[in-house]
């Protein structure tokens, strides 16, 4: 039995505090309290879809806007990720999940490459400018996965394919990213060394 991928970041600046704790094979256990409430309940939710034991503390100029929290939080994750991945032997790499949320559909593929890249798309027209919550601008869903995998190192795909309703189209993606995340990390024991021709993700 290897042993468990975990890490512990943290991050400070003069717009936010991060603390983060998380461990790859975990159960989906979390602890969220990132000072903005809808980000929270997105990251419970892709805890607890990518069964990743995940503890996060923030704080910041949510005054001014949650902008500065939400990409700070998500860096930080993606640098755990990344760190908690190790050299990556033994993993599936790819990840690929549909996952509704009642109208909603979304869909998100996932390589772990160590090619930092994200395509998302399918968003209904003004779902970027919506206040989800009274406070998590729609834009702030795109901003999150491109601060995640480009500092956790991952090649993302995110589709919205149906939706109206903009808490379902963010939750969906969100879950759908989980999801992914979580057969791209799953240990396969069919593959022997590091999946890649090249030797190295």
């Amino acid at each position: 039995m290897s042993s468990p991928r975990t890490a512990a970041r943290t991050r400070t600046t003069s717009e936010s505090t991060v603390e983060l704790e998380l461990n790859l094979d975990g159960t989906g256990s979390s602890h969220i309290d990132t000072s903005v409430p809808f980000f929270d309940h997105m990251l419970t939710a892709f805890a607890k879809h990518s069964l990743t034991d995940l503890t996060v503390r923030a704080s910041g100029d949510v005054d001014i806007d949650v902008h500065h929290t939400v990409e700070d939080v998500s860096i930080v994750l993606g640098q755990a990720i990344r760190e908690a991945l190790g050299d990556k032997s033994g993993i599936s790499r790819y990840g690929d999940a549909l996952v509704p949320l009642d109208e909603a559909l979304a869909q998100a593929v996932v390589d772990i490459s160590g090619r930092p890249f994200l395509v998302h798309e399918g968003e209904p027209a003004g779902f970027e400018l919506h206040l989800i919550g009274g406070h998590f601008t729609g834009s702030l869903v795109r901003h999150s996965f491109e601060a995640l995998s480009f500092h956790a190192g991952l090649t993302t795909h995110v589709r919205v394919l149906s939706g109206r309703d903009p808490h379902h189209i963010a939750e969906a993606e969100f879950k759908a990213l989980a999801r992914a995340f979580r057969q791209a990390k799953a240990h396969d024991p069919d593959v022997v060394g590091i999946p890649s021709t090249k030797g190295a993700l």
